[in-house]
């Protein structure tokens, strides 16, 4: 999933305080498992904001909306009414989800309230860990369902580096060793043998190196 976490207070009173009227439009899909933009966080953060403008004596006039997705036209047409209602939108969902609301919306000003970070798992509640980079061209396969572009801290395709220790990277005492899970992982498997095939420099063209980039399914376009 997509994670991210929500901007500082401070920073959204900032982005939303030339408006009169605001929208906050939470997303129940990704954000909302991180804890970022789900309708509890829309709630809370609503309340906050009103709270900081009542202590600034300035009147803005907040409405609240959560919708599944902010990703598809689908969910973002429930919003369109409110949308109608207020000067902005204060989107609480990744940069896609902000995106996607200022094509539906063109005359209505989107603003950012949360940092998207990356593509992750919950590792367990309240913890997430990066895992993929969306390089375009997916080699799991061969290195055991560990990606060691996203979880090597140099990228290393052939082998570890040899710098870590206990199993932990040497750039971070606290990161596991991408290479030592890979190694453990294909020797449980028995298929360490697999990893002395050279795997040549990645082909970054794929991924958004290569420009901003589009998936076509001809099967489902109408």
């Amino acid at each position: 999933m997509i994670t991210g976490s929500q901007k500082p207070l401070k920073e959204i009173a900032t982005l939303v305080e030339p408006y009169e009227r605001i929208l906050i439009l939470g997303c129940g899909t990704c954000v909302k498992t991180c804890f970022a933009g789900g309708e509890d966080e829309v709630a809370v953060l609503a309340s906050a904001l009103r709270l900081y403008f009542k202590k600034n004596y300035k009147m803005v006039a907040i409405d609240e909306l959560t919708i599944e997705r902010q990703c598809e036209n689908e969910f973002i047409q429930e919003a369109s009414f409110k949308a109608g209602q207020n000067d902005a939108i204060l989107s609480l969902a990744c940069g896609a989800g902000v995106q996607a609301l200022a094509k539906r919306f063109a005359k209505s000003p989107v603003l950012p309230g949360v940092n998207t970070t990356f593509i992750g798992i919950q590792e367990s509640p309240g913890i997430f860990t990066e895992e993929c980079s969306g390089c375009g061209n997916c080699g799991l396969a061969v290195f055991g369902g560990i990606c060691p572009l996203t979880r090597c801290s140099k990228k290393l395709l052939n082998g570890p580096c040899g710098g870590s220790c206990r199993g932990k990277c040497e750039i971070d005492a606290d990161t596991d060793c991408a290479w030592q899970l890979i190694i453990d992982r294909m020797t449980l498997l028995g298929q360490l043998d697999n990893l002395a095939t050279y795997i040549p420099p990645k082909n970054w063209s794929t991924s958004l190196s290569g420009g901003p980039r589009k998936l076509i399914r001809e099967d489902h376009i109408i």
